[in-house]
């Protein structure tokens, strides 16, 4: 399992995460930033809990964030 975080309120609004994995991004018409899909705030931070299987696009997501706001951590298995 990956955890995916987001710095909502730093978002300038490039939409690059939302074209690397439209899946888990969507760009809000309300205020023109992205919205990770299923976050929950917590802390500042969106956070959502995803399988390995997202672990790429989730880290090209990051990785193209021109602000970084975008954070991925993989979780260890018990």
């Amino acid at each position: 399992m990956i955890r995916i975080l987001q710095q909502r309120e730093n978002c300038i609004g490039c939409n690059a995460c939302v074209e690397i994995d439209p899946d888990r991004w969507r760009m809000s018409r309300k205020d023109g930033k992205s919205t990770l899909v299923g976050g929950e705030l917590k802390r500042n931070f969106y956070t959502v809990i995803a399988p390995d299987e997202e672990l790429e696009n989730s880290q090209a997501a990051a990785k193209n964030c021109p602000v970084s706001i975008i954070q991925v951590q993989v979780l260890e298995k018990k």
